[in-house]
C-alpha cells in the first residue's frame, strides 16, 4: 500500500478502536453503555482534532472515557506513526524506509530527507509546549478545582489546545457545552490557550525551519508564506470581529473595552481550527458568521495539527490571482517561483473544500429542515476540523451525524491524501502528450 493509504486506513482504524472503547459502560459516568453513534462521533471528533460533540465531555464521560478522548486527541494531532516512532527511539531500532515514507506522509512532507530528525523535534517540541501550557493553566485551575483535579484539567486543556482539538472539561449538568465562556475576561487562560493554538497550527516543518535559520530572510518559502498568511488572517479575524460584534449585546456588547479586545482576539485565533469559544457562536451576526466560515475553511498550516484547505493554499491562490491581474504567466513570492503543481493542488483544495462543505450543509439542511446558514457553519466547522458550533450538532439525526463524521475525516486526512490513496493506486506515466490549446477565461 502507498504511504498515503496506510495513513488514511490508520486513522480509520484508530477512530473505530476509540469508538468501541467509548461505547463501553466503563467510559460513561452513568456506568451504562453509550450509544455507538455518539461514541463514533466523539472518537472521530477527537482523532480528527475537531471538537464537535453530541454529549458533554465533562458530564457524560468518566475518567476512563476522558483519558481515551485525550489519547485520541494526541494521536490525531501528531499522527499515529509519529507517536509509534517513540518505541523505535527508545529501543534504538532502525526505522525502515517504508516507516519513513509513512511518517513523511503523516507530516505532509514531499520527501524523506531528515524525517527522523524532524520527528524527534516534533515529539520534543510537542511535549515541551504541552507541559508548559499545562503548568500555566494549572495555576488557574488548582485554586478553583483543587490540586489533583486542577493539574488534570491543565494537562487536558493544554493538549487539546495545542492539538487544535477544542475539547474541554468545563461543562456542567446545566450547561454541558460551556467551553471557556466563564473565562472570557481571564488573560492567563486566554493568552495561554491562544499561544498553544497558534504554535500547534503553524506546522512542524515551520518549527524546524525557525529553529535552524532563526532569521526571516533565510527561511524557506513555505515558512515565509505560513508566517505572513497566519499573521494576516489573525489580524483580519480580529479586526472584523471587533467591527461587526462591538455593539452586539449577546457577544461583545456586554463586555468591557479590554474584554472586547481579548474576546475578539480569541475568536480570531480559535477559528484557526481550535474549537474553543469564549462567546456564543449562535449569537454572532450575519457578517461575523460569514467571516467565521471563511477563516474556518482556510484553517491552519500544512503539516500541523490543524485542518482546512490550509494557509499556504490560500496564499498561493491569492498570489495566482494577483499575477493574473497583472498579466503575468508565472506566480512568485519572496524571490521564488511557485511551481504549477503547487498551484494545481491549491485550486483542488479550494474547489473540493467548498463543494464538500456546501454539499454537506445542503444535505443536513434538507434532513433537519434547519436554516442553511446554521448547517453551513456546522459543515465548514467539521471539514476544517474546527469544532465551533451554533448549537445544532447535539440535536442532529443519524444521517446528519454521519455526514459530519465523513467531513471531519476528510478534513483531517486531507482530500489530496485521500485522493492519492484511492484514485491513483495504479498510476502510470503518460504515454503521450497533447499539443497545447488556448481557451477563453473571463
Amino acid at each position: 500500500m502507498r504511504p498515503t493509504t496506510v495513513m488514511a486506513l490508520g486513522f480509520l482504524a484508530i477512530i473505530l478502536t476509540g469508538a468501541v472503547l467509548l461505547a463501553l459502560p466503563v467510559s460513561a459516568r452513568s456506568g451504562e453503555a453509550t450509544p455507538f453513534l455518539d461514541a463514533l462521533f466523539t472518537a472521530t471528533s477527537a482523532t480528527c482534532v475537531t471538537g464537535l460533540i453530541r454529549v458533554g465531555t465533562a458530564t457524560h464521560w468518566s475518567s476512563f472515557g476522558q483519558a481515551v478522548i485525550l489519547l485520541l486527541i494526541q494521536i490525531g494531532g501528531l499522527g499515529f506513526m509519529t507517536l509509534a516512532s517513540i518505541a523505535s527511539f527508545l529501543t534504538h531500532r532502525t526505522i525502515t524506509l517504508r516507516e519513513r515514507m509513512v511518517m513523511s506522509a503523516g507530516l505532509n512532507l514531499t520527501d524523506n530527507a531528515g524525517i527522523v530528525r524532524l520527528t524527534r523535534r516534533v515529539l520534543y517540541g510537542t511535549f515541551a509546549f504541552e507541559a508548559a501550557g499545562a503548568v500555566i493553566l494549572s495555576c488557574r485551575f488548582i485554586p478553583q478545582f483543587g490540586f489533583f483535579k486542577g493539574i488534570s484539567m491543565g494537562v487536558f486543556h493544554s493538549v487539546s489546545a495545542f492539538c487544535n482539538a477544542g475539547f474541554d472539561l468545563l461543562g456542567t449538568p446545566d450547561a454541558p457545552f460551556l467551553s471557556l465562556v466563564d473565562y472570557v475576561g481571564d488573560p492567563l487562560v486566554n493568552l495561554t490557550i491562544m499561544a498553544l493554538i497558534v504554535i500547534g497550527g503553524l506546522g512542524f516543518f515551520v518549527w524546524g525551519d525557525i529553529w535552524d535559520k532563526r532569521s526571516f530572510r533565510h527561511f524557506r518559502l513555505h515558512t515565509k508564506l505560513v508566517l505572513v498568511t497566519t499573521a494576516a488572517l489573525l489580524l483580519l479575524g480580529f479586526g472584523l470581529t471587533l467591527l461587526f460584534e462591538w455593539n452586539n449585546p449577546r457577544t461583545l456588547g456586554a463586555l468591557s473595552g479590554p474584554e472586547k479586545v481579548l474576546a475578539a482576539a480569541f475568536q480570531s485565533v480559535t477559528l484557526r481550527t481550535a474549537g474553543y469559544n469564549t462567546i456564543d457562536q449562535a449569537a454572532l451576526g450575519g457578517p461575523a458568521q460569514a467571516v467565521s466560515c471563511l477563516l474556518m475553511l482556510i484553517g491552519g498550516s500544512p503539516g500541523s495539527t490543524a485542518g482546512g484547505i490550509k494557509t499556504v493554499a490560500a496564499a498561493v491562490l491569492l498570489l495566482s490571482a494577483a499575477s493574473a491581474l497583472r498579466g503575468r504567466i508565472t506566480v512568485s513570492a519572496f524571490g521564488r517561483t511557485i511551481t504549477p503543481r503547487s498551484i494545481m493542488n491549491a485550486v483542488t483544495m479550494l474547489i473540493v473544500g467548498v463543494v464538500v462543505s456546501l454539499s454537506g450543509a445542503c444535505a443536513i439542511a434538507y434532513i433537519e429542515d434547519a436554516p442553511l446558514h446554521q448547517c453551513l457553519f456546522e459543515a465548514v466547522s467539521a471539514f476544517g476540523t474546527v469544532g465551533l458550533t451554533m448549537g445544532l450538532t447535539p440535536s442532529l439525526h443519524t444521517p446528519s451525524c454521519l455526514i459530519l463524521i465523513v467531513l471531519m475525516y476528510l478534513g483531517r486526512v486531507g482530500v489530496l491524501t485521500l485522493g492519492v490513496s484511492v484514485l491513483m493506486r495504479h498510476r502510470e506515466p503518460p504515454k503521450l502528450q497533447y499539443p497545447e490549446g488556448n481557451v477563453m477565461v473571463g
